[in-house]
């Protein structure tokens, strides 16, 4: 009789690293950024990153295009409010902290219901059919008050039900932390679709459907089945969405969100799990922070993400990696100057650009407050030829040297590439 003999797949370490990392990551920063402002960006992050990371299983794994992903978040949201306001009648016996459980069935049925006919098609045809139901639904909600709550949307309080351990949500630090599990909870669980037969299918059905379809795999109901996870935990962010503001209007269905949602996704790298991390981080930012500082924020926003499909279609996160890929073989410091050099001819021209931006908007916008105007400490005449000469020449100065360095750098990376694949080969020889 033979012995049974056992094996165990070895822990994978990095793996463990990362995720502990992330764990204490979500739980010291509110500790490090204190104020109540940091605390509500904060807030805004955790949800961010569940409805981008919702987004991408569409986007970057299974190549759907959809314009209309915000009806899920969106909707989930208005059902969260609608039940956090039958737990403060007392209608509902259920702990806020549960809520967002609330969002997320919702968001899984209206994709259930929406995702059979969606998914349908591909591509193109996919595509348009999410933006006429987001249009759909974004209409729908101005039709019935009653359920949308109008122009003035629902409101709710999240300082009701009962009070575990004294916990009441009302103070932003409590229910940061609420939005903490439920990013940790859901972002593990969506990488964990990736790494499951359903999640690798999908891969594939976005890769080569024809292929799929030849060795007997259905890639409409792949699609349809990945389409309602997603909605599931876009409807999560969306009820999370409706704890924090405590309010919900028709907006959250919008194409507008919906269109931020893809553009942040792309811009934080598609193809990458912690890309759409990085473009959720990068969307509260720009909606909180850079819409305080310019009125033309938006044009500042489409300038990055048209240079980004220019020069780095893959987003921020195939920057990363691919700057990993040359630290790896121990390049990296080679290129040291050549990034400063980029950075700094960049910030020349980007002021030189923004300085003639700020004027054409204080020319008509504020015009009534006269043509003087304060940018970055100096003082500018927006209908003064001084100024706009000055702008002009700073901005042609950096463009030009930028394009020198650039042309430095390309060759430069050129180079490193050659010698990365020679050193690949010689190593795959010598195995």
């Amino acid at each position: 009789m033979s012995a049974t003999h056992y094996e165990f797949k070895p822990l994978n370490i990095g793996r463990w690293i990362i995720w502990s990392l992330f764990a204490l990551v979500l739980a010291v920063v509110p500790l490090i950024f204190t104020s109540s402002l940091s605390h509500t960006m904060l807030s805004q992050m955790g949800i961010a990153i569940i409805v981008c990371l919702s987004y991408n299983m569409l986007l970057g794994q299974g190549g759907m295009l959809s314009f209309g992903h915000a009806v899920y978040s969106g909707l989930g949201s208005f059902l969260a409010i609608h039940s956090l306001n039958m737990v403060t009648k007392g209608s509902l016996a259920l702990p806020v902290s549960l809520i967002p459980i609330i969002g997320g069935l919702s968001g899984l049925f209206f994709a259930i219901l929406f995702g059979w006919v969606t998914t349908k098609k591909a591509g193109t045809p996919f595509a348009m059919i999410t933006l006429g139901m987001g249009e759909l639904v974004w209409a729908m909600s101005l039709m019935f008050p009653e359920f949308f709550g109008g122009e003035g949307g629902i409101s709710g309080n999240r300082v009701t039900g009962s009070k575990p351990l004294g916990i009441t949500f009302g103070p932003q630090i409590q229910l940061y932390y609420l939005i903490a599990i439920y990013t940790f909870v859901c972002t593990g669980l969506m990488f964990a679709f990736t790494r499951t037969p359903l999640g690798r299918m999908l891969n594939a059905v976005r890769d080569n459907p024809e292929r799929v379809e030849f060795v007997g795999y259905d890639t409409q109901k792949v699609r349809f089945f990945a389409f309602c996870i997603a909605g599931f935990f876009a409807g999560i962010s969306g009820g999370l969405a409706a704890l924090n503001f405590e309010i919900v209007t028709s907006e959250v269905v919008g194409a507008g969100r919906s269109g931020a949602y893809l553009l942040f996704v792309f811009l934080g790298g598609a193809t990458f799990f912690f890309g759409p991390i990085i473009g959720a981080i990068l969307m509260v930012l720009a909606f909180v922070l850079l819409g305080e500082l310019t009125k033309a924020w938006l044009l500042y926003l489409g300038l990055v993400f048209l240079f980004m499909v220019m020069f780095a279609p893959g987003g921020i996160a195939s920057l990363i990696m691919m700057n990993v890929r040359v630290a790896a073989f121990g390049h990296l410091r080679k290129l040291w100057v050549s990034y400063l050099a980029l950075a700094a001819t960049g910030l020349v021209a980007l002021v030189g650009a923004a300085a003639m931006i700020e004027m054409i908007y204080h020319l008509q916008l504020n015009s009534a407050l006269g043509t003087q105007m304060k940018f970055l400490g100096a003082t500018l005449d927006a209908k003064g030829l001084n100024s706009w000469f000055g702008a002009g020449f700073v901005l042609l100065t950096g463009v030009a040297l930028f394009e020198i360095t650039r042309r430095q750098f390309a060759k430069q990376w050129g180079d490193i590439q050659e010698q990365i694949e020679k050193e690949i080969k010689r190593r795959e020889a010598a195995a």
